[in-house]
Protein backbone atom coordinates (compact mmCIF):
# COMPACT_ATOMS: atom_id res chain seq x y z
CA UNK A 1 0.00 0.00 0.00
CA UNK A 2 1.32 3.05 -1.17
CA UNK A 3 1.45 6.57 1.05
CA UNK A 4 1.33 9.87 -0.53
CA UNK A 5 4.92 11.52 -0.05
CA UNK A 6 3.02 14.73 1.07
CA UNK A 7 0.79 13.39 3.64
CA UNK A 8 3.81 11.28 5.08
CA UNK A 9 6.28 14.28 5.18
CA UNK A 10 3.22 16.17 6.64
CA UNK A 11 2.79 13.71 9.84
CA UNK A 12 6.77 13.84 10.19
CA UNK A 13 6.50 17.50 10.96
CA UNK A 14 3.68 17.29 13.70
CA UNK A 15 5.60 14.58 14.97
CA UNK A 16 8.65 16.65 15.51
CA UNK A 17 6.26 19.45 16.80
CA UNK A 18 4.87 17.13 19.12
CA UNK A 19 8.79 16.46 20.29
CA UNK A 20 9.93 19.73 21.00
CA UNK A 21 6.46 20.43 22.85
CA UNK A 22 6.73 17.49 25.15
CA UNK A 23 10.64 18.13 25.72
CA UNK A 24 9.41 21.91 26.73
CA UNK A 25 6.82 20.45 28.96
CA UNK A 26 9.57 18.23 30.63
CA UNK A 27 11.51 20.83 31.59
CA UNK A 28 8.83 22.59 33.47
CA UNK A 29 6.47 19.69 34.90
CA UNK A 30 9.27 17.05 36.50
CA UNK A 31 6.10 15.36 37.93
CA UNK A 32 3.95 14.71 35.09
CA UNK A 33 3.93 11.04 33.90
CA UNK A 34 6.69 9.52 31.46
CA UNK A 35 5.57 9.13 28.49
CA UNK A 36 7.38 7.31 25.43
CA UNK A 37 7.47 5.16 22.27
CA UNK A 38 6.21 1.57 22.51
CA UNK A 39 7.55 -0.73 19.80
CA UNK A 40 5.60 -4.11 18.89
CA UNK A 41 6.63 -6.51 16.63
CA UNK A 42 3.89 -8.26 15.03
CA UNK A 43 4.10 -11.23 11.64
CA UNK A 44 1.23 -9.94 9.43
CA UNK A 45 0.20 -6.65 8.04
CA UNK A 46 -3.09 -5.23 8.19
CA UNK A 47 -5.04 -6.23 5.05
CA UNK A 48 -6.79 -2.76 5.16
CA UNK A 49 -6.80 0.74 6.61
CA UNK A 50 -10.09 1.26 5.95
CA UNK A 51 -13.02 0.14 8.64
CA UNK A 52 -15.56 -0.01 6.02
CA UNK A 53 -13.51 -2.20 4.19
CA UNK A 54 -14.63 -6.30 5.06
CA UNK A 55 -11.43 -7.80 3.68
CA UNK A 56 -9.62 -7.06 7.29
CA UNK A 57 -7.53 -9.66 9.48
CA UNK A 58 -7.45 -10.42 13.15
CA UNK A 59 -4.76 -8.27 13.29
CA UNK A 60 -5.42 -5.47 11.02
CA UNK A 61 -8.43 -5.20 13.46
CA UNK A 62 -6.36 -5.38 16.44
CA UNK A 63 -4.67 -2.34 15.15
CA UNK A 64 -7.63 -0.46 13.68
CA UNK A 65 -9.04 -0.98 17.47
CA UNK A 66 -7.05 2.20 18.83
CA UNK A 67 -8.02 4.47 15.14
CA UNK A 68 -11.35 4.39 14.80
CA UNK A 69 -14.50 3.66 17.11
CA UNK A 70 -18.21 3.34 16.88
CA UNK A 71 -21.37 4.37 18.20
CA UNK A 72 -20.53 1.75 21.09
CA UNK A 73 -17.45 0.01 21.81
CA UNK A 74 -17.03 -2.96 24.10
CA UNK A 75 -15.84 -2.65 27.74
CA UNK A 76 -13.34 -5.80 29.27
CA UNK A 77 -16.33 -8.18 30.75
CA UNK A 78 -17.35 -7.74 27.14
CA UNK A 79 -20.38 -4.98 27.94
CA UNK A 80 -21.30 -2.45 25.24
CA UNK A 81 -20.34 1.14 26.45
CA UNK A 82 -21.41 4.13 25.11
CA UNK A 83 -18.08 5.99 22.82
CA UNK A 84 -18.86 8.48 20.17
CA UNK A 85 -22.39 7.76 21.08
CA UNK A 86 -23.17 9.43 24.53
CA UNK A 87 -26.27 7.17 25.14
CA UNK A 88 -28.81 5.30 23.42
CA UNK A 89 -32.27 4.40 23.90
CA UNK A 90 -34.14 1.10 22.21
CA UNK A 91 -37.71 1.52 21.14
CA UNK A 92 -40.93 -0.47 19.60
CA UNK A 93 -39.88 -3.85 20.94
CA UNK A 94 -36.04 -3.60 19.34
CA UNK A 95 -37.08 -2.60 15.53
CA UNK A 96 -35.48 1.20 16.63
CA UNK A 97 -32.49 2.42 18.32
CA UNK A 98 -31.87 5.98 18.99
CA UNK A 99 -28.50 7.47 19.34
CA UNK A 100 -27.08 11.08 20.74
CA UNK A 101 -24.22 11.30 20.14
CA UNK A 102 -21.67 12.80 22.47
CA UNK A 103 -20.92 16.38 21.97
CA UNK A 104 -17.15 17.53 20.99
CA UNK A 105 -15.92 14.39 19.49
CA UNK A 106 -13.32 15.13 16.85
CA UNK A 107 -11.50 13.55 13.96
CA UNK A 108 -7.97 13.06 13.98
CA UNK A 109 -7.81 16.14 10.84
CA UNK A 110 -9.71 18.15 13.76
CA UNK A 111 -13.15 18.33 12.29
CA UNK A 112 -16.17 17.37 14.43
CA UNK A 113 -18.02 14.23 14.39
CA UNK A 114 -21.63 15.40 12.74
CA UNK A 115 -24.68 13.44 12.00
CA UNK A 116 -24.15 13.48 8.12
CA UNK A 117 -20.48 11.41 9.07
CA UNK A 118 -22.39 8.80 11.25
CA UNK A 119 -25.15 8.06 8.52
CA UNK A 120 -22.31 7.63 5.83
CA UNK A 121 -20.84 5.39 8.31
CA UNK A 122 -23.70 2.52 8.82
CA UNK A 123 -24.84 3.27 4.86
CA UNK A 124 -21.63 2.61 3.09
CA UNK A 125 -21.27 -0.43 5.92
CA UNK A 126 -24.71 -1.54 4.15
CA UNK A 127 -23.36 -1.39 1.02
CA UNK A 128 -20.34 -3.33 1.81
CA UNK A 129 -22.24 -6.13 3.25
CA UNK A 130 -20.80 -6.03 6.63
CA UNK A 131 -22.52 -9.15 9.13
CA UNK A 132 -25.69 -7.84 11.13
CA UNK A 133 -25.60 -4.11 9.72
CA UNK A 134 -27.46 -5.44 6.44
CA UNK A 135 -30.62 -5.91 8.33
CA UNK A 136 -31.04 -2.47 8.47
CA UNK A 137 -33.99 -0.88 7.10
CA UNK A 138 -33.14 2.93 7.54
CA UNK A 139 -30.76 5.12 9.19
CA UNK A 140 -32.51 8.50 9.73
CA UNK A 141 -30.49 11.75 11.29
CA UNK A 142 -32.68 13.44 14.02
CA UNK A 143 -34.08 16.69 14.47
CA UNK A 144 -31.91 16.75 17.41
CA UNK A 145 -28.81 15.94 15.45
CA UNK A 146 -28.67 12.15 16.51
CA UNK A 147 -29.24 9.17 14.56
CA UNK A 148 -32.25 6.55 14.46
CA UNK A 149 -31.51 3.30 13.34
CA UNK A 150 -34.59 1.35 11.47
CA UNK A 151 -34.36 -2.53 11.43
CA UNK A 152 -36.51 -4.96 8.88
CA UNK A 153 -37.28 -6.96 12.23
CA UNK A 154 -36.10 -6.72 15.91
CA UNK A 155 -32.49 -8.45 16.35
CA UNK A 156 -31.80 -8.65 20.16
CA UNK A 157 -28.04 -9.11 18.93
CA UNK A 158 -27.76 -5.58 17.06
CA UNK A 159 -25.76 -3.65 19.53
CA UNK A 160 -22.16 -5.27 19.61
CA UNK A 161 -22.49 -4.53 15.64
CA UNK A 162 -22.48 -0.66 15.87
CA UNK A 163 -18.75 -0.85 17.14
CA UNK A 164 -18.08 -0.03 13.63
CA UNK A 165 -15.61 2.65 12.74
CA UNK A 166 -17.11 6.29 12.59
CA UNK A 167 -15.10 7.99 9.73
CA UNK A 168 -15.38 11.91 8.09
CA UNK A 169 -18.37 11.69 5.78
CA UNK A 170 -16.10 13.96 2.99
CA UNK A 171 -12.82 11.47 3.09
CA UNK A 172 -12.79 10.46 -0.53
CA UNK A 173 -9.64 8.18 0.50
CA UNK A 174 -9.97 6.10 3.31
CA UNK A 175 -7.43 3.65 2.22
CA UNK A 176 -4.35 6.47 1.12
CA UNK A 177 -5.74 9.00 4.13
CA UNK A 178 -7.44 6.88 7.65
CA UNK A 179 -8.94 9.44 9.73
CA UNK A 180 -10.79 8.18 12.87
CA UNK A 181 -11.83 9.08 16.15
CA UNK A 182 -9.34 7.29 18.01
CA UNK A 183 -6.75 7.19 21.05
CA UNK A 184 -4.21 7.44 18.27
CA UNK A 185 -3.99 8.14 14.56
CA UNK A 186 -2.26 7.15 11.80
CA UNK A 187 1.24 8.83 10.96
CA UNK A 188 3.13 6.72 8.63
CA UNK A 189 3.05 3.11 6.98
CA UNK A 190 5.87 1.06 5.31
CA UNK A 191 4.66 -2.02 4.06
CA UNK A 192 6.83 -4.92 5.46
CA UNK A 193 8.50 -2.44 8.17
CA UNK A 194 6.16 -0.26 10.27
CA UNK A 195 3.34 1.41 10.89
CA UNK A 196 3.47 4.62 13.17
CA UNK A 197 0.31 5.74 15.42
CA UNK A 198 0.92 8.76 17.32
CA UNK A 199 -1.38 10.18 20.29
CA UNK A 200 -4.62 11.76 19.44
CA UNK A 201 -4.18 15.22 21.24
CA UNK A 202 -7.73 15.84 21.45
CA UNK A 203 -9.06 12.54 22.21
CA UNK A 204 -12.53 13.09 24.18
CA UNK A 205 -11.50 10.11 27.00
CA UNK A 206 -9.88 12.78 29.33
CA UNK A 207 -6.07 11.16 30.47
CA UNK A 208 -5.69 8.79 27.26
CA UNK A 209 -3.79 7.62 25.66
CA UNK A 210 -0.50 7.74 27.97
CA UNK A 211 2.47 6.70 25.19
CA UNK A 212 3.03 9.49 22.37
CA UNK A 213 3.50 6.93 19.75
CA UNK A 214 3.29 3.52 19.34
CA UNK A 215 5.35 1.46 16.46
CA UNK A 216 4.08 -1.71 15.18
CA UNK A 217 7.36 -3.47 13.59
CA UNK A 218 6.74 -6.22 10.98
CA UNK A 219 8.61 -8.74 11.08
CA UNK A 220 8.85 -12.50 9.01
CA UNK A 221 7.59 -14.61 11.77
CA UNK A 222 7.54 -16.01 15.40
CA UNK A 223 11.22 -16.51 15.61
CA UNK A 224 12.20 -12.85 14.24
CA UNK A 225 9.61 -11.68 17.18
CA UNK A 226 12.09 -13.65 19.56
CA UNK A 227 15.14 -12.40 18.06
CA UNK A 228 13.80 -8.81 17.91
CA UNK A 229 12.76 -8.79 21.69
CA UNK A 230 16.17 -10.60 22.73
CA UNK A 231 18.31 -7.78 20.59
CA UNK A 232 15.72 -4.95 21.85
CA UNK A 233 14.81 -3.72 18.67
CA UNK A 234 10.91 -4.15 19.80
CA UNK A 235 9.44 -3.75 23.39
CA UNK A 236 6.94 -6.19 23.17
CA UNK A 237 5.45 -9.00 21.21
CA UNK A 238 2.84 -11.44 21.65
CA UNK A 239 4.09 -15.23 22.14
CA UNK A 240 3.24 -18.22 23.10
CA UNK A 241 4.38 -20.72 25.25
CA UNK A 242 6.61 -22.60 23.21
CA UNK A 243 8.65 -19.41 22.40
CA UNK A 244 8.20 -17.86 25.68
CA UNK A 245 10.44 -20.71 27.18
CA UNK A 246 13.14 -19.09 24.82
CA UNK A 247 13.43 -15.85 26.74
CA UNK A 248 14.85 -15.00 30.38
CA UNK A 249 12.16 -14.19 33.11
CA UNK A 250 14.57 -12.11 34.74
CA UNK A 251 14.38 -9.66 31.85
CA UNK A 252 11.17 -9.88 30.88
CA UNK A 253 7.76 -9.30 32.06
CA UNK A 254 4.99 -11.86 30.84
CA UNK A 255 0.91 -11.07 30.86
CA UNK A 256 -1.26 -14.05 30.04
CA UNK A 257 -4.35 -13.17 27.76
CA UNK A 258 -6.39 -15.68 25.93
CA UNK A 259 -6.28 -14.70 21.94
CA UNK A 260 -10.02 -14.73 21.98
CA UNK A 261 -9.84 -16.49 18.69
CA UNK A 262 -10.01 -20.49 18.57
CA UNK A 263 -7.19 -22.45 16.04
CA UNK A 264 -8.68 -25.71 14.61
CA UNK A 265 -7.76 -27.61 12.22
CA UNK A 266 -10.23 -26.08 8.88
CA UNK A 267 -11.62 -28.77 7.18
CA UNK A 268 -12.85 -28.12 3.47
CA UNK A 269 -15.60 -29.88 3.59
CA UNK A 270 -16.35 -29.31 -0.06
CA UNK A 271 -13.71 -31.86 -1.42
CA UNK A 272 -13.31 -35.67 -1.20
CA UNK A 273 -13.04 -37.76 1.02
CA UNK A 274 -14.03 -34.73 3.13
CA UNK A 275 -17.36 -34.12 2.69
CA UNK A 276 -18.59 -37.20 4.10
CA UNK A 277 -19.09 -36.63 7.83
CA UNK A 278 -17.79 -40.21 8.82
CA UNK A 279 -14.17 -38.99 7.66
CA UNK A 280 -14.42 -35.59 9.56
CA UNK A 281 -15.69 -37.32 12.82
CA UNK A 282 -12.30 -40.05 12.32
CA UNK A 283 -10.17 -37.21 11.92
CA UNK A 284 -12.01 -35.61 15.11
CA UNK A 285 -10.97 -39.26 16.88
CA UNK A 286 -7.76 -39.05 15.46
CA UNK A 287 -6.08 -35.94 17.10
CA UNK A 288 -4.86 -35.31 20.42
CA UNK A 289 -5.16 -31.80 21.59
CA UNK A 290 -3.96 -32.04 25.02
CA UNK A 291 -0.61 -33.61 23.34
CA UNK A 292 -0.52 -30.57 20.86
CA UNK A 293 -1.20 -28.03 23.97
CA UNK A 294 1.41 -29.72 25.56
CA UNK A 295 3.92 -30.22 22.54
CA UNK A 296 3.13 -27.06 20.56
CA UNK A 297 2.31 -24.70 23.64
CA UNK A 298 4.50 -26.28 26.49
CA UNK A 299 0.69 -26.85 28.05
CA UNK A 300 -0.53 -23.57 28.48
CA UNK A 301 -4.12 -23.91 26.95
CA UNK A 302 -7.35 -25.61 27.28
CA UNK A 303 -8.94 -27.39 24.53
CA UNK A 304 -12.06 -26.02 23.41
CA UNK A 305 -14.43 -28.27 20.90
CA UNK A 306 -16.27 -25.30 20.00
CA UNK A 307 -15.55 -22.43 16.88
CA UNK A 308 -16.92 -20.13 19.96
CA UNK A 309 -14.44 -18.70 22.65
CA UNK A 310 -14.56 -19.77 26.18
CA UNK A 311 -14.80 -15.56 26.91
CA UNK A 312 -17.76 -15.87 26.02
CA UNK A 313 -19.42 -17.78 28.68
CA UNK A 314 -22.80 -17.11 28.61
CA UNK A 315 -22.75 -18.48 24.87
CA UNK A 316 -20.15 -21.37 25.05
CA UNK A 317 -21.27 -25.11 25.61
CA UNK A 318 -18.65 -26.45 28.39
CA UNK A 319 -20.32 -29.89 27.43
CA UNK A 320 -17.93 -29.42 24.18
CA UNK A 321 -14.57 -29.16 25.93
CA UNK A 322 -13.56 -32.45 24.60
CA UNK A 323 -16.18 -33.95 22.30
CA UNK A 324 -13.92 -36.55 20.53
CA UNK A 325 -11.95 -38.09 22.90
CA UNK A 326 -8.81 -39.90 21.24
CA UNK A 327 -9.82 -43.30 19.68
CA UNK A 328 -8.07 -44.73 16.98
CA UNK A 329 -10.30 -47.68 16.99
CA UNK A 330 -13.50 -45.52 16.49
CA UNK A 331 -11.63 -43.77 14.17
CA UNK A 332 -10.59 -46.58 11.65
CA UNK A 333 -14.03 -47.81 11.86
CA UNK A 334 -15.11 -44.87 10.50
CA UNK A 335 -12.76 -44.45 7.88
CA UNK A 336 -13.19 -47.85 6.81
CA UNK A 337 -17.01 -47.49 6.47
CA UNK A 338 -16.59 -44.32 4.50
CA UNK A 339 -14.25 -46.91 2.46
CA UNK A 340 -11.11 -45.36 3.14
CA UNK A 341 -9.86 -48.26 5.49
CA UNK A 342 -6.26 -47.78 4.05
CA UNK A 343 -6.75 -44.22 4.81
CA UNK A 344 -5.70 -41.15 2.33
CA UNK A 345 -3.10 -38.48 1.54
CA UNK A 346 -4.16 -34.89 3.15
CA UNK A 347 -2.69 -31.87 2.35
CA UNK A 348 -2.35 -29.57 5.19
CA UNK A 349 -1.69 -25.58 3.95
CA UNK A 350 -0.17 -23.02 6.87
CA UNK A 351 0.70 -19.73 6.63
CA UNK A 352 4.33 -19.72 7.46
CA UNK A 353 4.09 -16.47 9.11
CA UNK A 354 2.79 -17.92 12.30
CA UNK A 355 4.63 -20.66 14.05
CA UNK A 356 2.78 -21.57 16.45
CA UNK A 357 0.61 -22.82 13.32
CA UNK A 358 3.14 -24.57 11.73
CA UNK A 359 4.35 -25.96 15.25
CA UNK A 360 0.80 -27.56 15.25
CA UNK A 361 0.52 -28.72 12.09
CA UNK A 362 3.68 -31.11 12.49
CA UNK A 363 1.87 -32.55 15.49
CA UNK A 364 -1.28 -33.07 13.72
CA UNK A 365 0.86 -35.02 11.20
CA UNK A 366 2.33 -37.82 13.48
CA UNK A 367 -1.17 -38.35 14.98
CA UNK A 368 -3.26 -38.56 11.75
CA UNK A 369 -0.44 -41.21 10.31
CA UNK A 370 -2.03 -43.29 13.44
CA UNK A 371 -4.94 -44.22 11.46
CA UNK A 372 -3.36 -44.09 7.95
CA UNK A 373 -3.97 -40.90 6.88
CA UNK A 374 -0.34 -39.32 5.08
CA UNK A 375 -0.30 -36.16 5.81
CA UNK A 376 1.67 -33.34 4.53
CA UNK A 377 2.49 -29.46 5.42
CA UNK A 378 2.47 -26.74 2.35
CA UNK A 379 3.82 -23.34 3.89
CA UNK A 380 2.32 -20.64 1.79
CA UNK A 381 2.66 -16.64 3.04
CA UNK A 382 -0.25 -14.70 4.22
CA UNK A 383 -0.65 -13.10 1.18
CA UNK A 384 -1.41 -16.06 -0.79
CA UNK A 385 -3.64 -17.82 2.76
CA UNK A 386 -5.81 -15.05 2.03
CA UNK A 387 -6.15 -15.34 -1.72
CA UNK A 388 -5.99 -19.22 -2.08
CA UNK A 389 -7.80 -20.66 0.79
CA UNK A 390 -9.68 -17.95 2.36
CA UNK A 391 -10.98 -16.44 -0.45
CA UNK A 392 -10.49 -19.10 -3.41
CA UNK A 393 -11.06 -22.50 -0.95
CA UNK A 394 -8.41 -23.95 -2.95
CA UNK A 395 -6.90 -26.34 -0.15
CA UNK A 396 -7.69 -29.56 1.97
CA UNK A 397 -7.25 -28.28 5.13
CA UNK A 398 -5.61 -25.55 6.80
CA UNK A 399 -4.37 -24.59 10.50
CA UNK A 400 -5.39 -21.38 11.79
CA UNK A 401 -7.34 -18.85 14.40
CA UNK A 402 -10.82 -18.00 13.77
CA UNK A 403 -11.55 -13.94 15.56
CA UNK A 404 -14.62 -12.62 16.04
CA UNK A 405 -15.31 -8.59 14.95
CA UNK A 406 -17.37 -8.10 18.11
CA UNK A 407 -18.83 -9.60 20.82
CA UNK A 408 -21.71 -11.49 20.27
CA UNK A 409 -21.69 -15.13 19.39
CA UNK A 410 -22.98 -14.43 16.13
CA UNK A 411 -19.86 -13.14 15.15
CA UNK A 412 -17.96 -16.42 15.52
CA UNK A 413 -21.11 -18.71 14.44
CA UNK A 414 -22.43 -17.02 11.52
CA UNK A 415 -19.60 -18.09 8.84
CA UNK A 416 -21.24 -21.83 8.94
CA UNK A 417 -24.52 -21.17 7.44
CA UNK A 418 -24.57 -22.68 4.47
CA UNK A 419 -24.76 -19.35 2.07
CA UNK A 420 -22.61 -17.17 4.20
CA UNK A 421 -19.72 -15.63 1.73
CA UNK A 422 -16.84 -16.31 4.81
CA UNK A 423 -18.02 -19.99 5.11
CA UNK A 424 -14.30 -21.01 3.43
CA UNK A 425 -14.99 -24.29 4.91
CA UNK A 426 -17.43 -25.33 2.77
CA UNK A 427 -20.03 -26.68 5.05
CA UNK A 428 -23.46 -27.50 4.47
CA UNK A 429 -25.87 -28.09 7.11
CA UNK A 430 -29.71 -27.66 6.80
CA UNK A 431 -29.92 -28.76 10.69
CA UNK A 432 -27.74 -25.94 11.29
CA UNK A 433 -28.99 -23.30 9.26
CA UNK A 434 -32.49 -23.70 10.53
CA UNK A 435 -31.12 -23.75 15.10
CA UNK A 436 -28.94 -20.93 13.80
CA UNK A 437 -31.41 -18.36 11.91
CA UNK A 438 -33.88 -19.40 15.49
CA UNK A 439 -31.18 -18.08 17.71
CA UNK A 440 -31.18 -14.71 15.71
CA UNK A 441 -34.52 -14.04 15.79
CA UNK A 442 -35.37 -14.91 19.85
CA UNK A 443 -36.06 -12.53 21.78
CA UNK A 444 -35.70 -14.58 24.89
CA UNK A 445 -32.33 -14.44 26.65
CA UNK A 446 -32.16 -18.07 27.73
CA UNK A 447 -33.76 -19.31 24.84
CA UNK A 448 -31.47 -17.76 22.79
CA UNK A 449 -28.22 -18.74 24.58
CA UNK A 450 -30.18 -22.61 24.16
CA UNK A 451 -29.92 -22.46 20.55
CA UNK A 452 -26.92 -20.83 20.12
CA UNK A 453 -24.94 -24.00 22.42
CA UNK A 454 -27.51 -26.22 20.17
CA UNK A 455 -26.21 -24.63 17.29
CA UNK A 456 -22.20 -25.34 18.37
CA UNK A 457 -23.49 -28.91 19.20
CA UNK A 458 -24.54 -29.41 15.45
CA UNK A 459 -21.27 -28.12 14.41
CA UNK A 460 -19.23 -30.62 16.66
CA UNK A 461 -21.63 -33.92 15.97
CA UNK A 462 -21.45 -33.20 12.10
CA UNK A 463 -17.14 -32.56 12.56
CA UNK A 464 -17.17 -29.69 10.65
CA UNK A 465 -13.46 -28.90 11.64
CA UNK A 466 -10.81 -30.03 14.37
CA UNK A 467 -11.26 -27.06 17.28
CA UNK A 468 -8.38 -27.24 18.96
CA UNK A 469 -8.19 -24.38 21.35
CA UNK A 470 -8.51 -20.36 22.22
CA UNK A 471 -4.82 -20.25 22.49
CA UNK A 472 -2.74 -18.87 25.71
CA UNK A 473 -1.16 -16.06 24.80
CA UNK A 474 1.41 -13.72 26.29
CA UNK A 475 2.55 -10.03 25.90
CA UNK A 476 6.03 -9.53 26.67
CA UNK A 477 7.71 -6.45 27.96
CA UNK A 478 11.42 -5.24 29.69
CA UNK A 479 11.33 -5.81 33.14
CA UNK A 480 9.31 -3.10 34.81
CA UNK A 481 9.28 -1.07 31.74
CA UNK A 482 5.73 -1.12 31.21
CA UNK A 483 2.33 -1.60 32.70
CA UNK A 484 -1.87 -0.87 31.72
CA UNK A 485 -2.33 -4.13 29.61
CA UNK A 486 -6.05 -4.10 29.60
CA UNK A 487 -7.69 -7.67 28.16
CA UNK A 488 -10.89 -7.97 26.27
CA UNK A 489 -12.81 -10.54 25.04
CA UNK A 490 -11.73 -9.79 21.48
CA UNK A 491 -8.78 -10.18 19.68
CA UNK A 492 -7.59 -6.61 20.23
CA UNK A 493 -4.58 -4.99 21.83
CA UNK A 494 -5.70 -1.49 23.29
CA UNK A 495 -2.67 0.62 23.37
CA UNK A 496 -4.55 3.16 24.62
CA UNK A 497 -4.03 2.24 28.85
CA UNK A 498 -0.54 1.46 28.48
CA UNK A 499 2.02 3.22 30.05
CA UNK A 500 5.70 3.62 30.37
CA UNK A 501 7.22 3.27 34.01
CA UNK A 502 10.68 4.50 33.17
Amino acid sequence: MKRSRTWVLVMMIILLVEGFVLVACGSKEKSAPVSRELRFGITTEPATLDPLNTANTADGRSILFNVFEGLVTPDPDGNLQPAIAEGYRIEQNGLVYQFTLRPGVKFHDGSPVTAEDVEFTLNTAIQNQFIGLTEIAQVAITADKGISITLKAPDPEFLPYLTIGVVPKNNPDREAHPIGTGPFSIAAYTTQQSLVLVKNPQYWQEGLPHLNRVTYVFVSDSEALLLALQGGTIDSASLTGDLLQQLDSNAFDFVSNPSNSVQLMALNNGVKPLGDVRVRQAINYAVDIPQIIDTAFFGEGEPSGSPLIPGLTEYYDTSLKNPYPRDLAKAQALLAAAGYAQGFPLEITVPSSYTMHVDTAQVLVNQLKTIGITATIKLIDWATWLAEVYQGRHYEATIISLDGVNVSPRSFLSRYRSDAGSNFLNFHSEAYDRVYDAALVEPDTDKRIALYKQAQRVLSEEAASVYIQDIIRFKTFPKGAFGGVVNYPLYVFDVSTIYSTK
